[in-house]
């Protein structure tokens, strides 16, 4: 059974991103797994009910997806608006997703509140990251998906080749 991989609706060319915009990647390994019906598209942020347009947001004071999943961070808007419980709903929803269509890999959107993995922004909304997964990948992460972010699709072709030789 070939591996399904979630993927940021961002990544796909949806202008879904808070300012209406997408981050489509065009990395060919995508546009091959599209073809081959591997991809799940997701956008944590639209399942829990956010608009497009909507207010940037940011994990408040450096913390982490992991922080505002264990209740001792929030996630808020440049307006101060605590939009934290959407974005948990959101990743809730994203982790349901996953696992009704059994993807085991994720492919999501790096600074993102929700998708980031390498890096997400620090709560001051002055453009400064930090080292840190969002409130989705941090979720995913805990239930066994691998998340990568869009800068590491040659490190998840690795991983799926990895695995197709691991099947034979």
């Amino acid at each position: 059974m070939t591996a399904k991989i979630l993927v940021s609706a961002c990544l796909l060319g949806k202008p879904v991103r808070y300012n209406g915009s997408d981050k489509k990647s065009g990395h060919p390994a995508l546009e091959q797994w599209i073809r081959e019906e591997r991809v799940i598209s997701v956008c944590p942020e639209l399942t829990a009910g956010f608009s497009i347009p909507r207010p940037p947001a940011e994990i408040a004071n450096g913390f982490s997806g992991n922080d505002v999943l264990s209740e001792n961070a929030r996630v808020v808007e440049i307006t101060g608006r605590d939009v934290t419980e959407l974005y948990v709903e959101g990743a809730r929803a994203t982790l349901a997703v996953a696992l009704e269509n059994d993807c085991k890999y994720a492919l999501l959107t790096d600074g993102s509140p929700s998708c980031g993995s390498a890096f997400i922004y620090d709560g001051a909304f002055a453009g400064n990251k930090h080292n840190a997964a969002g409130v989705t990948s941090a979720l995913l992460l805990q239930h066994g998906i691998e998340v990568f972010s869009e800068a590491q699709i040659p490190a998840l072709q690795e991983r799926l080749s990895a695995e197709q030789v691991g099947m034979k």
